[in-house]
């Protein structure tokens, strides 16, 4: 007999119970079983529509000022109720404080950011994109491109690495475009996500339909898509390629966003000096992105490139700070790394490594060390491991393969030219970051890496401060990458809002075109 709770799904407004037993939930840390998912007997067309007709009729209703204060509002129940969710992220990510906030706290920070930002659209409903165009001589007869709200539902197929901020950097700009949001979050962690599109609906600060939450399998989603929805996807890049595939884009063409597969890279200039300002900062960053959230991040450093005399100093450095981190139980004051999401996860990452070790050999191997209240054959904790190799040149596997989770593998080079295509092997990544004193070379490299890459964070001494992170994704700038990345482009802003919006071309009279315009406003970014 089943003893944990089977969580509601939301939809058409309301909660609705899957059938069956469900999928448990676990924690990852002490394994037992939390919660159970289930969307069996689900009716997806009826909630799509419902989605589509009642939740985005009444959202396209609005402006955009209306519909940012309604993110507003989101945020003001999700604040009130944050002791809840970290709660809900230590049982069930097993993540210690610091990293529940990248997710619980970053997901509320992107909210009210692109609350202040619809705030400024003012009372339009529609973007004008553009200035008008003259069709011929006579200037009366001119085309105006203008951006309007789709008329479908977005749906979000989502990781399991941020049930918050996972929903929130998406759900945001898709709700101040008017688009109703449906998402079906990785299940391994979806109690997070599902609590949290409870508590807003429960509140009443959305129109029925504008917010709903379907839990468990993924089946039969893509089927119930229509030509006007649009379609998120965040995971490997072996189910994007079978999405792609899919009629519902290949045949019904639904907008589709996929971020996927990313091995991201940090770059350390060819000039600085072991113990310089530029190498610390590299040293933190290599460290902090290998153990936030145990490794479990889209955008953390999967290599590290290093000047080939700097090599030993910088293996020594990021292995002594690796020595000090603390892994087990997430509850216990002392640690500072908690746990990989599940025993499934951990079996992964285990078989990452075995292909790395292949090219690589570890340069610090925490896998002796001892975890703190925790045991090591129920505990989904991974150590964290940096590798290195003196010949990246020659390496394949360890530009092909990305391990989820606490591994970094660090590589020399000996000319910039060298090191750019290095990187570029990478088939396209989210972010690369570039440590340096010298803006010359900021500069060039941020050029040469820009093409093959969704993001270039510059760290120098002069921001060290001031900087966000390697891995912090900011609402204010592009989220994706090209090529294994997946192609796919998120945030930057008001740029997001091009997604849930479809552009037209509106060619009419001068006097018609003031008269809509008069219904709109710019698209500024």
């Amino acid at each position: 007999m089943t003893t944990t709770p089977l969580l509601p799904n939301i939809v058409a407004g309301k909660a609705q119970m899957g059938q069956g037993p469900g999928t448990p939930l676990f924690d990852p840390v002490l394994g037992t079983e939390l919660v159970r998912v289930s969307r069996e007997g689900l009716d997806l067309a009826s909630a799509f529509a419902f989605a589509r007709e009642q939740g985005g009729a009444a959202l396209r209703a609005l402006s955009y000022r209306e519909r940012a204060g309604l993110l507003g509002a989101i945020g003001q129940v999700l604040q009130a109720k944050r002791d809840d969710y970290y709660a809900i992220a230590t049982a069930n990510s097993g993540t210690v404080t610091r990293d529940s906030a990248v997710d619980i706290d970053g997901g509320i920070f992107t909210i009210g950011q692109y609350a202040k930002w619809g705030d400024k659209l003012g009372d339009a409903r529609a973007l004008l994109d553009g200035e008008r165009i003259r069709l011929g001589k006579d200037p009366a007869f001119q085309s105006q491109h203008v951006l309007t709200p789709t008329r479908g539902l977005a749906l979000f197929i989502n990781a399991f690495n941020f049930p918050s901020w996972g929903l929130w950097e998406k759900a945001a700009p898709a709700l101040l475009s008017g688009v109703p949001v449906v998402v079906k979050p990785g299940t391994p962690t979806a109690w997070l996500t599902q609590r949290m599109v409870q508590d807003v609906v429960e509140a009443g600060v959305l129109p029925a339909g504008a917010l709903s939450v379907i839990c468990g399998s993924s089946a039969g989603l893509l089927d119930a898509l229509q030509p006007f929805d649009v379609l998120s996807f965040t995971g490997s890049a072996g189910t994007a390629a079978q999405i792609r595939g899919h009629a519902a884009i290949a045949e019904r063409s639904v907008r589709c966003n996929i971020e996927a597969d990313s091995l991201n890279s940090a770059l350390l200039d060819p000039n600085a000096a072991a113990g310089d300002e530029a190498f610390n900062l590299f040293v933190n960053e290599v460290v902090r992105e290998m153990t936030v959230k145990s490794g479990q991040k889209c955008t953390a450093i999967r290599r590290a490139f290093v000047p080939r005399a700097l090599y030993d100093a910088a293996a020594q450095a990021i292995g002594a700070k690796l020595a000090k981190i603390s892994v087990g139980n997430p509850r216990h004051e002392a640690v500072r790394m908690g746990a990989l999401v599940s025993r499934a996860q951990f079996d992964g990452v285990q078989e990452g490594l075995a292909q790395l070790l292949a090219e690589a050999t570890p340069l610090y191997d925490g896998r002796a060390q001892a975890l703190v209240d925790a045991d090591p054959a129920v505990a989904a904790c991974a150590m964290p491991v940096l590798l290195g190799t003196s010949d990246p040149v020659k390496a394949r596997v360890l530009h092909d393969v990305e391990v989820f989770g606490p591994v970094s593998t660090l590589m020399p080079y000996d000319s910039d030219a060298q090191a750019f295509e290095l990187i570029r092997r990478g088939q396209g990544s989210l972010v690369a970051s570039v440590y340096s004193a010298d803006p010359a070379f900021v500069a060039r490299a941020a050029l040469e890496l820009a093409d093959s890459h969704g993001r270039v964070h510059a760290i120098s001494p002069d921001v060290a401060s001031l900087h966000t992170g390697h891995g912090n994704v900011m609402p204010h700038s592009l989220h994706g990458g090209p090529g294994r990345a997946g192609g796919g482009e998120e945030l930057g802003g008001l740029r997001a809002l091009g997604f849930y919006h479809r552009r037209s071309a509106v060619q009419a009279s001068t006097a018609a075109l003031d008269a809509l315009a008069a219904s709109a406003t710019a698209l500024t970014y």
